[in-house]
């Protein structure tokens, strides 16, 4: 008879960690660009700094009352006609002394926040939404439209921004905010135009929008959700450091008698104190530094900002 093959006997099972299906495995989803630049500028000590200062200047502009009760308007020629500061009464209306008019230094620089913030603002806001439009259509549809409004953007780009917007305020009796706002986004909006442009020309030749592309995505679709998401990020750069440049351009104006009227403003209120900067610097001083703070802020922002979202300059 043929002998039995006998099965060998099952040995001990082999030691050691048991390992973990790898469909169980916790996958960790990659960040997005907006979330790489806010962890980058978290670390930045430059970003802080300046958000701190424009925190502080947005709070002067929106809620004056929380730094001072004086009203900045209040003169009073016969006790504080050119007063020193009182460095020593912090938050007080002698703070800072008082100006040719007797009025408070301190509560004017503190109001006079409000008119540059809001010009700043509205004209970056304007200006990135025109020049935005214009750079997208221009650099997504090429041909005759790209020649169109590219030879309109050099045009404007000829035109410097304090001298048009010198030209364009004569046109108006009463000189507000809002003339203000409009005259620098006038002649503001073509460094957006340029950069949007690049941006939009670069993503369209991507990959994922010749895929969208090929699946049917209407030219609104592929504008919207493909290609300005992408194309932001450069805009948001410029826009930020163009900001402290508008502020520059509003006291500029404000200080040369064209700008702003009747209205508390850094910038008038340099103007004002040009004529006894010889027995009273404190009065140009102050309000020069506020501004001067205001513009470095946004301008270090800006480079915080353009660092966060571009790698290669990290």
């Amino acid at each position: 008879m043929p002998e039995k093959t006998l099965a060998p006997e099952a040995g001990p099972a082999p030691s050691g960690p048991a390992v973990e299906p790898l469909a169980g495995a916790e996958v960790t989803k990659p960040r997005s660009l907006g979330q790489d630049a806010w962890r980058e500028l978290r670390s930045n000590p430059i970003f802080w700094v300046s958000a701190v200062l424009l925190v502080l200047f947005l709070l002067m502009a929106a809620v004056p009352s929380l730094f001072t009760s004086t009203d900045p308007g209040h003169a009073d020629l016969r006790n504080h006609y050119l007063g020193k500061p009182a460095w020593g009464h912090i938050f007080q209306q002698d703070w800072f002394g008082y100006n040719g008019q007797g009025q408070s230094v301190y509560a004017r620089t503190i109001y006079g926040a409000r008119a540059s913030v809001i010009i700043g603002v509205c004209v970056t806001l304007g200006v990135t939404l025109v020049g935005g439009l214009i750079g997208m259509f221009a650099g997504y549809f090429g041909g005759w439209i790209d020649t169109l409004l590219s030879r309109l953007t050099d045009i404007f780009f000829g035109i410097p921004l304090l001298l048009g917007g010198m030209v364009l305020l004569q046109a108006f009796t009463h000189r507000t905010i809002w003339t203000v706002v409009l005259a620098l986004a006038t002649f503001g909006w073509m460094p957006l135009a340029r950069v949007m442009r690049g941006a939009v020309i670069t993503q369209k030749q991507a990959d994922f929008v010749t895929a969208a592309r090929a699946l049917g995505a209407g030219t609104g679709r592929i504008l919207l959700r493909h290609i300005l998401p992408n194309a932001l990020a450069p805009v948001i750069v410029v826009a930020t450091i163009a900001l402290g440049g508008f502020v520059s351009a509003e006291a500029t104006l404000s200080y040369l008698g064209i700008g702003l009227q009747s209205t508390v403003s850094w910038g008038v209120d340099i103007s004002d104190a040009q004529n006894v900067l010889r027995d009273a610097p404190h009065v140009l001083l102050v309000p020069a530094t506020f501004l001067s703070l205001t513009v470095l802020s946004f301008i270090l922002l800006g480079d915080a900002v353009r660092d966060a979202f571009d790698p290669k300059l990290r």
